[in-house]
C-alpha cells in the first residue's frame, strides 16, 4: 500500500472536443483527479486550446494539459502563446504537454519530428515561455516560407521575437516531453520540466527511464536530481481481469507501439515482449488509432497487458501505482478505456479509479 510520501498526481487523458470539454472537466474536478490533458490531433479532435479554455471555464483547481502537442503544426511562438492564454486564463493552471509528434503528423503524411529540429524546438519555446527575446537568426520553422522584414523597408521593427504580452505575475507554464528513447530521454533531462515516460507501467523499464535522464544531465553538467518524472500508463480498474484487459487493449496498442516506432527497442524488455511489440509494429493501422477492436488489438496477449499496462482490481492497482511512485514517479497521465468500449463497463472501471484508487495516493 502506498504510504504518505508517495502522492502522486493523476491526470485523466481525453480528446479535445470543445463542447464535452467543459463538462468532462466538472466531473474529474468533482472525482477528485488532479487534471486533465487533450490530445493535439488536429485531423482527429477539436483544437486543444479551445477545450483547455473551455475546461478551465468550468473549474477551479482542475490542472489543464496537453497530452501532447508537437514541434510541427504550430510555430514554437504560437504554441506558447496558446498556452500561455490558458495559463493566464486558469490563473496558473496550465501545462504543456509536448512530443515528436504521432497521429497529427501521420495524417499529414509525416512520421515524427526530427530530434535536431525537436531539440531546436523545445530551445525556443522555453525562451518564449521565459518572457525573454528569441534572436531572429534563431528562427528556423515556419516564418521561413516568408521572405525577410526588411524587404518591407520599414523605418524600424523588432530586432528579436520575444512574446510581449505575458503578465510579469504569472508563472512560467511547465515544459513536459512525451519520451521513449534514449536520444529524446536524454533531450528532455537537459530541456524540460518534467519527463513524462511513455515506457508502459513496467517498474524495470521506468528505472532505466531515470537512469538514463539523470546519466543525461550529469554529462551536460547539470544537476541529475533536478529534474522531475511522470508516465503515461494505461490503466484500467476493473473487478473482473478479463474485462479489463479487453477495456485497455485499444488504447495501449497506441502506447506501447511508441516503444517501437522505428522498428527498434531500447531498454530492459525480454524476448516475447519483443515479439509482441515487433509483430505490433508490423500490424499497425492508424486509421484505427485508439480502438477497440482493431487489428493491431489481437497482437497483444494476457500477459504483456499485464505486464505493460495495470489492469485488475483496486488492491492490485494501487499496489502497482504505488511501485511507481517508489521510483520516483510524482505524475501518472492514466490513458483509461478505449474508444468504443462496452459503455457500461467503462463506466465501471472510471469510477471505481476515482472512489478506490485515487483517494488512496490524496491522503
Amino acid at each position: 500500500m502506498p504510504t504518505p510520501d508517495s502522492r502522486l498526481g493523476f491526470y485523466t487523458l481525453t480528446n479535445a472536443a470543445p463542447r464535452r470539454a467543459g463538462r468532462f472537466a466538472e466531473r474529474a474536478e468533482a472525482a477528485g483527479w488532479d487534471g486533465m490533458a487533450v490530445v493535439d490531433s488536429q485531423n482527429l479532435s477539436g483544437d486543444c486550446y479551445v477545450a483547455l479554455t473551455a475546461a478551465a471555464a468550468r473549474t477551479e483547481r482542475l490542472g489543464l494539459a496537453t497530452g501532447v502537442t508537437n514541434p510541427v503544426t504550430r510555430h514554437p511562438a504560437v504554441t506558447a502563446s496558446a498556452i500561455a492564454s490558458v495559463h493566464e486564463y486558469s490563473k496558473g493552471r496550465a501545462t504543456l504537454g509536448i512530443g515528436r509528434g504521432d497521429s497529427s503528423l501521420a495524417h499529414l503524411g509525416r512520421a515524427p519530428a526530427r530530434i535536431r529540429e525537436f531539440s531546436a524546438y523545445l530551445d525556443a519555446l522555453q525562451t518564449y515561455l521565459r518572457g525573454d527575446p528569441v534572436p531572429f537568426d534563431a528562427l528556423s520553422f515556419h516564418e521561413q516560407v516568408a521572405p525577410d522584414v526588411s524587404s518591407l523597408g520599414l523605418a524600424d521593427t523588432a530586432e528579436a521575437s520575444r512574446i510581449l504580452w505575458l503578465p510579469s505575475s504569472l508563472a512560467k507554464v511547465e515544459v513536459e516531453v512525451a519520451a521513449t528513447g534514449p536520444r529524446v530521454i536524454g533531450l528532455a533531462a537537459c530541456k524540460a520540466d518534467r519527463i513524462m515516460f511513455a515506457l508502459g507501467a513496467d517498474p524495470e523499464r521506468l528505472r532505466w527511464g531515470i537512469e538514463t535522464a539523470r546519466k543525461a544531465r550529469v554529462d551536460a553538467g547539470l544537476d541529475p536530481q533536478a529534474i522531475r518524472f511522470g508516465a503515461y500508463v494505461n490503466l484500467v480498474c476493473h473487478p473482473r481481469i478479463e474485462t479489463a484487459r479487453e477495456l485497455v487493449k485499444g488504447s495501449l496498442t497506441t502506447f506501447a507501439r511508441f516503444q517501437v516506432m522505428h522498428g527498434k527497442i531500447a531498454g530492459p524488455m525480454n524476448e516475447e515482449q519483443r515479439r509482441v511489440l515487433g509483430t505490433l509494429h508490423d500490424r499497425y493501422d492508424m486509421k484505427r488509432h485508439t480502438q477497440t477492436g482493431s487489428p493491431q488489438t489481437r497482437t497483444l496477449d494476457p500477459e504483456f497487458i499485464d505486464q505493460v499496462a495495470i489492469v485488475g482490481d483496486p488492491a492490485h492497482c494501487v499496489e502497482r501505482l504505488g511501485a511507481l511512485a517508489s521510483l520516483g514517479i510524482e505524475r501518472v497521465m492514466v490513458i483509461g478505456p478505449s474508444a468504443g468500449s462496452d459503455r457500461e463497463e467503462a463506466a465501471l472501471a472510471e469510477r471505481m479509479i476515482a472512489e478506490e484508487v485515487l483517494p488512496a495516493f490524496h491522503a
